[in-house]
């Protein structure tokens, strides 16, 4: 065993709390991100508090609920939070009780805004490429997120199927997108 100091002093131990939030979330899979983010919400509600979250009654989830609410917290942000403690409550806690009384905010559904073929057509041409075009095509005709055009590889056109293979998309799956004629000759011109 070595006798050396930690690399790091500044940062704070780990209480066995979180650690046992963490491996529970590990073991059921939840990606980085979202262990992170609950990670945050849980240490809001710790903040409010002033004292551990397992120390939580319903009232205090009740005012921390209503403290999100007063302090303009959008819906997602509430939402998030309601997941991230209900998983604190339900999984790592074992108190269902309390991941009972976190109520979900109805997010207002908002019809989303789609450019006319006009309007597209404007913005590739306006692109200063053919690399751009390429990437600015396949996200709007494909409907791929930019991290997925990013890691586009040659071998995911698939132009005998007419299909673009996305490998380890958003929540790390993989799934298949449509290629149309027009961006297949585009992704061929670039």
């Amino acid at each position: 065993m070595s006798t050396s100091a930690p690399a790091s002093t500044t940062a704070a131990p780990i209480s066995p709390l979180r650690q046992r939030m963490q491996h529970d979330m590990m073991m059921r899979g939840l990606g980085p991100h979202t262990q992170r983010d609950y990670i945050r919400h849980v240490r809001r509600l710790e903040a409010f508090l002033a004292r551990p979250p397992d120390t939580a009654t319903e009232d205090d989830l009740r005012r921390f609920q209503i403290h999100q609410h007063e302090a303009g917290a959008s819906v997602p942000t509430i939402n998030g939070a309601v997941s991230a403690l209900r998983f604190l409550y339900t999984v790592t806690l074992r108190r269902r009780d309390l991941a009972r009384s976190l109520v979900a905010t109805k997010r207002p559904y908002k019809v989303p805004e789609v450019l006319s073929v006009e309007e597209a057509a404007r913005l590739l041409e306006a692109a200063p490429g053919i690399k751009y075009k390429a990437a600015l095509g396949v996200a709007y005709g494909a409907g791929l997120r930019v991290s997925e055009v990013a890691h586009l590889k040659v071998d995911d056109i698939d132009s005998t199927r007419m299909l673009i293979r996305v490998e380890q998309g958003k929540g790390g799956r993989d799934r298949n997108a449509m290629l149309s004629p027009l961006l297949l000759e585009l992704l061929r011109l670039w």
